[in-house]
């Protein structure tokens, strides 16, 4: 699907257009589906594996039916299984480093757009249950992250614990090859912290996930369309030390994402409308930011057809919830009656 966000310190909310990359696994279900049973009942371990890898590298190579489509409630339906698909693949080959890579943007894009914006829709009715589905998108977000620590581990043996040990030098070891790990590993670790205000342990996580951002950005600013900066520009204002004006750096992030989409996502907008004008109480910004995506024609680029529809969903939720995230303007004091 689309771009990507996080931070804390507090939690951030994570906003859809934090994951702008389209949605991946684009291959038949059924075929893959039969495929896998003929390999199931291969009696030759080598054909067995051999079998699985290719259909593997086929599942991780993705392509742009699901991310075209414009039925998301399709999508939600049919992405469940292909993401088990995947996980009945790594049982096999649990280091087939592409379908680690699938699994960990899967799962996060799947979590973003079918899970976790149910429930902030369902919350404000609610609360109760809008906290199971959160819960529920919270772990989806930590099996993705473990996936793509698991993928960063097949060229870097001890990658994990390096990274526990000391976020900065571990991640001088990842090259440009590296970098959709990189960026799907943050992603999820930072939307898992996001939905985590009472877990101090994964809140102290955030210097891990900032660690992974940063060296993506360094190896490759332009990845996917701008994700990287699509992801700051939520990130920035809750960056401990940053420097300078957070609001400043966020809208610089902001102009790269859009050069580098041709302002055909809508993901930067609503970022920036959800990460800087509600913070900065700047309704009019808010509102202008919102009806650019709105007015985005999702057709014009059919391999952000998806994502554009689901950041297009989060605008019109916003902008129903306005009165609620901005303080009203104080109303003028009625002037005094003439002395008469």
């Amino acid at each position: 699907m689309g771009q990507s966000t996080l931070a804390l310190s507090p939690p951030l909310k994570t906003s859809p257009a934090n994951f702008p990359l389209p949605l991946q696994s684009a291959q038949p279900a059924f075929p893959a589906a039969l495929a896998v049973l003929a390999v199931a009942l291969a009696g030759c371990t080598t054909l067995k594996h051999t079998a699985v890898d290719r259909l593997g590298d086929a599942l991780a190579g993705g392509g742009t039916t699901f991310a075209a489509d414009d039925d998301p409630q399709l999508i939600a339906a049919a992405t469940p299984f292909s993401l088990k698909l995947m996980e009945s693949l790594l049982a096999e080959r649990p280091h087939h480093r592409g379908l680690l890579l699938a699994a960990a943007s899967g799962f996060t894009q799947y979590s973003f757009a079918f899970v976790q914006q149910d429930a902030d829709e369902l919350a404000e009715k609610d609360y109760a249950a809008g906290q199971v589905l959160r819960d529920r998108s919270r772990r989806l977000y930590l099996r993705a992250r473990d996936y793509g620590l698991r993928g960063l581990e097949v060229n870097h043996p001890d990658f994990a614990r390096r990274l526990r040990t000391n976020p900065s030098a571990a991640v001088l070891r990842a090259t440009r090859e590296d970098v959709p790990l990189l960026f799907w590993t943050a992603a999820a670790w930072g939307a898992a912290i996001s939905l985590s205000k009472d877990n101090a342990d994964l809140i102290a996580d955030q210097g891990i996930l900032e660690a992974l951002i940063d060296r993506a950005a360094a190896l490759d600013p332009d990845f996917e369309h701008g994700a990287i900066h699509g992801f700051l520009i939520t990130y920035e204002m809750a960056r401990p030390g940053g420097v300078g004006d957070p609001a400043a750096r966020s809208r610089a992030h902001f102009e790269q994402a859009m050069v580098l989409s041709q302002g055909r996502q809508a993901g930067p907008l609503v970022s920036l409308a959800e990460a800087v004008a509600v913070p900065r109480q700047n309704r009019a910004e808010f509102e202008r930011l919102l009806q650019r995506a709105l007015a985005l024609d999702a057709d014009v680029e059919p391999a952000f057809r998806l994502v554009n529809l689901m950041m297009q969903r989060r605008a019109r939720w916003l902008l129903g919830r306005a009165d609620e995230l901005f303080i009203p303007e104080s109303m003028p004091t009625p002037a005094a009656p003439a002395a008469g």
